[in-house]
């Protein structure tokens, strides 16, 4: 046997062994590839599919998509999530994402795909999607597990869901284009209430984009002082004297003309606006108020957002620093809305309001379902009778009975009640005798500007009554 031959097993072996190492390698380097290609498609919180992943699948599928067939993407926000993370931090809004995510994947088809498109926002692509009711069937599978409470650590928690759908390739050929019109379909269904279903429409295109012309003219009016208060009076039944008056904001655009405050109140809510504006307005109606005698107070409405803010007791006493308005002169006006999240928070900063000095009122009472409730929690001064109740009473019974049961409510409470509505002088009377201590609307005055509620209180002062009633 030659030399090379008695090599040749030894030869063989090395090159078995450098084979298997090799394959080692290759099958370590494809689990990483596996490993990155999971981190990159997934996201770590919930599982799911994370939104670059969802992007690349909607492309594949659009890209294969045949002839007459459709897929549809389903666009999900939680509703009522935020005051899960201010009321119990952010654990357990991690948990409620998951649970949330959870859900979702079980109600699912086959081959259907899940993604967290960020934050509380999720979205489902359906694949092979025969007609219309298999998306509406899905969604409300989705809407009906995502209302049902779900429970961790003792804890009840209430959320809910909006959704919001898009049918490719009919609302669009791209990625882009289905979801950007499934997000406005389901800013929609936002708009419309919790749990709703919105199948996207092409004049929802034409609405977000003067919806974003008009936040940004609004965020130019902000920079720009493009407002102004008016102020409404308040009447006080026993001693017939303006007691107080409402600051109202006014928009008057340069172009656009008067912005009616239903539109850009709930837009600046929505953007993050309320904040400078609110301010603003705070600012201004303590600034007029100053002007007008030491007995009259003013009032100023503060929104859900507001509320939120911890920073909200410092503004209101750097502003009361600043203008030099006593404290006792100022009332903040909040809705019931504004007390079905963050009680806790709510509760303590209405209390270090009140120690300000600040007086509370409770807005639009009556119109929610738990306002009795509220008034044993929260440190009210005055309630303001909703116009709902107040219209009418001197005509029906019902509602004469309603404003009475709430003025005695506020007389066992000692607090004052404020009868919003008022157009006549009947109602005036209904109101009085019902036990109401103030009134507000148009018999009164309607809105009017800084020198013309100036002018009306002056007048006030000089002439005696600003209402004359027979029926007094």
């Amino acid at each position: 046997m030659s030399s090379v031959d008695s090599f040749e097993p030894q030869i063989e072996a090395v090159e078995i062994d450098a084979l298997q190492r090799l394959d080692r390698v290759v099958d370590q380097l494809r689990i990483e590839q596996q490993r990155l290609e999971t981190i990159t498609r997934e996201d770590a919180l919930t599982g799911l599919l994370n939104r670059t992943a969802m992007i690349n699948d909607l492309n594949a599928e659009i890209a294969s998509l045949a002839e007459g067939a459709e897929i549809a993407l389903l666009y999900f926000d939680l509703d009522n999530f935020k005051p899960v993370n201010d009321t119990l931090g952010h654990p357990a809004g991690d948990r409620v994402l998951q649970t949330a995510a959870r859900r979702l994947i079980e109600s699912i088809r086959d081959g259907d795909r899940v993604a967290r498109m960020g934050g509380d926002e999720f979205a489902i692509l359906q694949i092979n999607c025969p007609q219309p009711s298999s998306s509406r069937a899905l969604a409300k599978r989705v809407i009906q597990r995502l209302n049902e409470a779900i429970v961790f650590d003792e804890q009840h928690v209430h959320i809910g869901v909006s959704v919001g759908v898009a049918i490719g390739p009919f609302d669009g050929d791209t990625s882009n284009e289905l979801l950007k019109n499934a997000d406005l379909a389901m800013y929609r269904a936002k708009q419309d209430g919790r749990g709703v279903l919105r199948y996207f429409e092409t004049e929802m295109d034409a609405r977000m984009q003067a919806r974003r012309k008009l936040e940004n003219e609004l965020r130019l009016a902000i920079k720009n002082q493009e407002f102004e208060l008016h102020f409404q009076p308040v009447l006080d039944l026993t001693s017939e004297k303006i007691v107080l008056c409402e600051a109202l904001v006014r928009w008057n655009h340069p172009q656009l003309g008067r912005v009616a405050p239903d539109q850009f109140i709930p837009l600046s809510e929505k953007t993050g606006l309320i904040g400078p504006l609110g301010a603003w307005v705070l600012r201004r109606a303590c600034q007029e108020a100053v002007t007008w005698g030491d007995d009259i107070c003013v009032s100023v409405n503060v929104s859900p957002i507001q509320l939120r803010d911890r920073t909200l007791v410092q503004t209101v006493d750097n502003i009361l620093d600043e203008t030099g308005l006593k404290a006792n002169r100022l009332e903040l006006e909040i809705t019931e809305r504004s007390l079905m999240s963050n009680t806790d928070l709510t509760v303590g900063l209405l209390h270090q309001l009140r120690k300000l000095g600040v007086r509370i009122s409770m807005d639009d009472f009556g119109t929610g379902y738990s306002s009795i409730s509220y008034l044993r929690k929260f440190p009210f001064d005055k309630i303001k009778i909703d116009r709902s109740f107040v219209t009418g009473s001197d005509t029906s019974d019902d509602s004469a009975a309603l404003v009475k049961m709430i003025a005695s409510l506020g007389a066992s409470l000692g607090v004052k009640t404020t009868a919003e509505g008022v157009e006549t002088c009947a109602e005036m009377k209904s109101v009085r005798d019902a036990g109401c201590t103030e009134i507000q609307r148009y018999l009164l005055s309607r809105p009017i500007s800084s020198d013309s509620i100036r002018e009306l209180l002056h007048d006030r002062q000089t002439n005696g009554n600003a209402v004359t009633c027979e029926a007094n």
